[in-house]
């Protein structure tokens, strides 16, 4: 089955257009696509998403919707999440997001998107792995642990901590300062470890973290230019290498962060925040490294939806 699935979050808004057996879950990308479209900038203050916000992800749209139409979707469908759950004007913009691009579109919940990001992760994995796993997912205004084996979750959670809304919170000055930086660390520890019990932050034997802050650290990390989603999969980051980085990308003005090598230039204004986020993050399950997966909710989506249709 071939399925559509546009993914609008609070930092990006993304495209999956691939081939999708219901049978054994094998999904075959034909266009994939991201965009920096910061919807959520101005979410945590004002309560409503703004003009230049929603204008940049119908920019995107108009774009997304010529490679849909020519690779022949049946299923197309578009997930808001934290920053449209969260501004009163979010049910206004998803209707209009539905009815002017033809797409399936609706806000998820946090669960639905903690549920979708671990079944996009583990798609292609061995089923009998025996390992406790926690899923990352690392957003613009949300953050979420989804704990399983296998192909099963046993624990999730969606946090109300994420990388725009943390940096709006927090970093005031440029390049931010020590005190900024630690409070932001300071907000992220204790919102992941109120959110997880303690001896399932003590049982995890790793981590597999999705979106964008994952993969530019693994970007960062090899001085991928241009980006290579293929030697980011599957790559293996660690919490001093995360560290480091961090503290490099601290140390810069916006303008500079801009020039990194292994960062796409849109990102520069909250990877800052998303490098503690994943330090923060991984000290939180007392672990020292993390796997990084292109695999995530855009997959789940596209499962979940083909195996929907074939149910049907």
């Amino acid at each position: 089955m071939r399925v559509a699935v546009v993914d609008i979050g609070t930092n990006s808004t993304r495209l999956l257009v691939a081939d999708v057996d219901p049978a054994t879950s094998a999904v075959t990308e034909l266009d994939r696509r991201s965009t920096v479209t910061r919807l959520g900038v101005g979410v945590e203050r004002t309560g409503e998403l703004s003009q230049e916000g929603m204008a940049r992800v119908f920019a995107a749209l108009d774009e997304y919707r010529v490679g849909i139409d020519e690779l022949g979707a049946e299923r197309r469908i578009a997930v808001l999440t934290s920053a449209t759950r969260d501004a009163a004007n979010g049910p206004a913009f998803t209707a209009r997001v539905c009815e002017d691009y033809e797409l399936d579109a609706r806000t998820i919940p946090g669960d639905e998107e903690a549920r979708l990001s671990f079944l996009g992760a583990t798609s292609g994995r061995d089923p009998d792995d025996a390992r406790t796993i926690v899923v990352l997912d690392i957003g613009g205004g949300s953050t979420e642990f989804i704990v399983g084996r296998g192909h099963d979750v046993r624990f999730h959670v969606s946090t109300q901590a994420g990388v725009v809304r943390q940096t709006e919170r927090h970093l005031h000055h440029d390049p931010p300062t020590r005190g900024e930086l630690d409070a932001l660390a300071a907000d992220a520890r204790a919102t992941f470890r109120a959110a997880i019990p303690d001896a399932l932050r003590t049982s995890v034997d790793a981590m597999i973290a999705v979106a964008g802050t994952a993969t530019s650290m693994a970007s960062i990390d090899q001085a991928l230019e241009p980006y290579d989603p293929a030697r980011v999969h599957g790559y293996h980051v660690t919490l001093d290498t995360c560290r480091t980085i961090g503290e490099r990308l601290a140390a810069l003005p916006e303008a500079a962060r801009r020039d990194v090598s292994g960062l796409h230039p849109d990102r520069a204004p909250s990877i800052v925040a998303g490098a503690i986020f994943i330090c923060e993050a991984m000290a939180t399950f007392g672990l020292t490294e993390t796997e990084v997966c292109e695999h995530d909710i855009l997959y789940g989506v596209a499962i979940d939806a083909a195996r929907s249709a074939d149910a049907a």
